[in-house]
């Protein structure tokens, strides 16, 4: 398949591939367990470098030994660590959460922040971890999440042609209209997670198949 030349066949295109997301994961939203904003952000934070799965595992015991974002700010970055130390890249993850209750605490009264602006002042909390807190928790779509998953499927649908999230992210925003962006995020990881993995997609068994002109597309 080739790509669609005018702004038109590409425009009648993305509207397709939303179609299909939209049948293929409906009711798609963030994997992350958690019971507010705060919560959220911790565990968004843990997920770099690993599994939605693993971090499910040590959330629960981990908020019922720091219930409260106060409870975070007060404990040693050291002890943190050991308490999330499965979860991979644990020093530095524990400091991010230790400064990032801090930040939450003395500068917005212990409660989230809902503009990408002060999101972007909390520690651990680059604009995919904004994305997905102001996305999930507050429905307030300020941009697209981009992880590996939508990172690689936007590649390989050729939605953008940068390799930097940022970029990336831009290029989305402009094509993917902005009442769309929240589903569309977490629809875009299901399917990386689902299908399109990294090494060995499940093109066969993909919907979007017929609108994918990927180089590493498989029969």
């Amino acid at each position: 398949m080739k790509p669609p030349k005018t702004a038109a066949a590409r425009k009648a295109r993305l509207a397709e591939i939303l179609s299909l997301l939209d049948r293929m994961y409906p009711g798609a939203t963030c994997a992350l367990a958690h019971r507010n904003p705060w919560e959220l952000l911790v565990a968004t934070i843990l997920s770099a470098q690993c599994t939605d799965k693993r971090v499910n595992e040590v959330t629960p015991g981990l908020f019922a030994k720091y219930p409260t974002p106060r409870d975070f700010a007060a404990v040693h970055p050291e002890v943190l660590a050991q308490d999330i130390r499965s979860t991979g890249f644990f020093n530095n993850k524990a400091k991010s959460i230790v400064g990032a209750a801090q930040r939450v605490v003395n500068e917005f009264g212990g409660v989230v922040p809902k503009t990408m602006e002060e999101m972007l002042t909390i520690p651990g909390a680059a604009r995919k971890t904004a994305n997905v807190v102001l996305g999930t928790a507050y429905g307030i779509a300020s941009g697209v999440v981009v992880d590996t998953h939508v990172s690689r499927l936007s590649a390989r649908l050729d939605l953008t042609k940068n390799s930097d999230p940022v970029k990336i992210e831009q290029d989305l925003i402009k094509l993917v209209p902005k009442e769309r962006w929240i589903l569309f995020s977490h629809q875009m990881i299901l399917h990386g997670r689902a299908l399109c993995m990294a090494r060995t997609p499940a093109c066969g068994k993909c919907d979007l198949s017929g609108l994918c002109y990927s180089k590493d597309k498989r029969a």
